[in-house]
């Protein structure tokens, strides 16, 4: 296809002739004959939004969850409300999602049998480590005498229900959303695992090119449909082993396999840090989220030469709830991007959804205000412009940070916009999306 008078982001207006790669980028380019043709009016053309850490099930999962989080329920009378509004799924339980006590305190299943209606209902907590499940939901899983329904991500004693949600829709928010590109950061995934992805890659469910965290003993392996990111390491405090993990990137590395390290804690940042230079670096290693960067650490995280993937969509989706739950002296160490920018730490942003919100758009805004829901500005110094933050999210899928180019050979997938550059950074909205195009094919266009 071509596309005709559009802006690059250095203010050249071209035409891009694409096909699964882009073949010509310039002035008055000739349409072939029957050729589609698609005006860009002088709007932007951008490679496609590459979404560096999603979850592709829990996300299609949550669609047909119920939010129970503090943007939607203020009280346990709140909660009880939705709950009991809730519809079930086709496999009979109410599940929920986004979940914090500072809705109606602890959740265990007591409570959960107050509030819940005489169906099995699961409660995720937003930070996706903890499942509470009523004592409906216990009977149905055989454990009716758990002591309090209480499911911690490290016990890994839960066996749940799989809805195996279609990716479809999904796929076409991505789309919306001017995404061309996915890595889905989900751990442990096994090989019919990445084999079920990458069939829904293949029908064309999921449009989007799709590169998935994928474990060492995979190293090497060729699945169709996607490509195969680094091991994933999930951390929780109460189980942090300096050796083990320090055994387990090795053994990575050793078979040419990178890591990427999910680190929440100032305490599990610093131990995969000592972890890493005791094993030694790997290109493609990863830090996720990073959520908490204290100053004595940047350093070593700019040297190791890591790339951080991170999200300060958070500050505009939590930011408040931060300002409550963490001390104030440590606020100024929560999402950073420019402070590690400036280090020399390589860096890409992502949504995280479903944990997150999966507008890309609204992230990058994050990054750029750093505004709370309250509008309190959360790390002023670690503002970034819209330049950089969309930049973060149009890096190659194996090399978060390098930051693709429309030229001849690219991947054929592009966002068009219907505003100039100049407008689009203005306001980094994803209204502004005009069209998606993925291997040289439109697989959505706005209608306007």
């Amino acid at each position: 296809m071509l596309i005709r008078n559009g802006t690059l982001l250095d203010g050249r207006v071209v035409d891009v002739r694409v096909r699964d790669v882009v073949t010509e980028v310039g002035p008055d380019l000739p349409a072939a004959a029957g050729e589609q043709v698609l005006d860009a009016a002088g709007g932007t053309v951008l490679p496609g939004l590459h979404d560096h850490h999603v979850h592709l099930r829990a996300a299609a999962a949550a669609a047909t969850s119920v939010r129970v989080g503090p943007g939607e329920v203020r009280d346990a009378a709140g909660l009880a409300a939705i709950l009991a509004a809730a519809a079930p799924g086709d496999d009979g339980w109410i599940r929920a999602v986004g979940y914090h006590d500072a809705v109606a305190g602890p959740l265990d299943r007591r409570l959960l049998d107050a509030l819940s209606p005489p169906l099995p209902v699961r409660v995720q907590h937003r930070s996706g480590a903890l499942w509470t499940l009523n004592t409906a939901a216990l009977r149905e899983i055989g454990q009716v005498e758990h002591p309090d329904g209480r499911f911690h991500r490290a016990d890994g004693e839960l066996v749940l229900p799989d809805r195996a949600p279609s990716l479809s829709a999904l796929g076409k928010q991505f789309s919306r959303y001017g995404i061309t590109g996915v890595t889905d950061a989900t751990p442990e995934q096994s090989r019919p695992d990445l084999e079920n992805l990458a069939a829904a890659a293949r029908s064309g469910a999921l449009r989007q090119r799709l590169h998935c965290m994928a474990p060492a003993d995979l190293a090497g392996a060729a699945i169709a449909g996607l490509t195969l990111g680094p091991a994933k390491k999930i951390l929780d405090d109460d189980s942090l082993d300096l050796d083990a993990l320090t055994a387990w990137i090795a053994a990575a590395h050793d078979r040419d396999h990178p890591v990427a390290v999910h680190c929440v804690t100032a305490s599990q940042l610093v131990v995969t840090l000592a972890a890493l230079r005791a094993a030694g670096g790997h290109a493609g290693d990863r830090i996720e989220h990073a959520a908490i960067v204290a100053d004595d650490v940047v350093a070593d995280l700019a040297d190791l030469r890591v790339t951080v993937v991170t999200q300060p969509n958070f500050v505009a989706e939590r930011g408040d709830q931060y300002r409550a739950d963490v001390p104030a002296d440590e606020h100024a160490q929560l999402w950073r991007v420019a402070s590690l920018r400036d280090a020399g730490v390589r860096l890409a942003l992502s949504t995280d959804v479903p944990f997150g919100a999966g507008d890309p758009w609204a992230a990058m805004r994050a990054a750029v205000t750093r505004r709370t829901p309250k509008g309190v500005v959360l790390g002023e110094r670690e503002r970034i412009s819209a330049e950089a933050a969309l930049a973060m999210f149009l890096g190659h899928a194996e090399e978060p940070d390098r930051v693709r180019a429309i030229e001849p050979g690219a991947p054929g997938d592009l966002c068009v916009l219907h505003a100039a550059p100049t407008q689009a950074l203005a306001r980094l909205d994803a209204d502004l999306v005009a069209a998606t195009v993925i291997a040289g094919a439109v697989v959505y266009r706005s209608v306007r």
